[in-house]
């Protein structure tokens, strides 16, 4: 994140003007439409250097709104959701599932509870790929991503 407003960290790089209307249809669909209500400047509150001033899921619906703004075809998310508590995780999830509907979307993530709806997973181990299919496919066939799902998703 860039130190200035929740504005300026939606819409940077954009070539285009944006108005308030398109912010706040992004950021409910990012679930950061109601903490964002909440603070004195709305939009155009000032975040501090990377964000300080938000938690660190505050700051994941931010970049998930910005992706909203950009509509990309493809997505590349790498560890989403790592360094979230609990309920940060699960908005965030929420809000991930939004953005990733109907695009393609590259995941890397050692929390399975972030993939388990993908279509098609890749289980990685020294590098290379020992595993693949989606979750219940990989419970059955896989050992020792079975093992980390019953560790992670208990």
């Amino acid at each position: 994140m860039l130190s200035g407003t929740i504005r300026d960290n939606l819409t940077y790089g954009l070539k285009c003007e944006v108005d308030d209307d398109e912010l706040w249809r992004v950021t409910k669909l990012a679930y950061a439409d109601e903490f964002i209500q909440k603070l004195p400047e709305k939009l155009q509150t000032e975040v501090g250097e990377r964000g300080i001033k938000l938690s660190g899921g505050q700051r994941q619906r931010i970049a998930i709104a910005r992706a909203f703004l950009r509509n990309p075809k493809v997505l590349m998310l790498d560890e989403a959701t790592a360094s979230l508590d609990s309920q940060s995780e699960q908005i965030v999830q929420q809000a991930l599932m939004n953005l990733m509907s109907g695009r393609t979307t590259f995941v890397i993530a050692h929390r399975l509870s972030t993939i388990v709806s993908a279509n098609q997973i890749l289980f990685i181990e020294n590098g290379r790929i020992t595993g693949r299919g989606a979750h219940k496919e990989l419970v059955e066939s896989h050992p020792l991503y079975a093992s980390f799902a019953e560790q992670q998703l208990q």
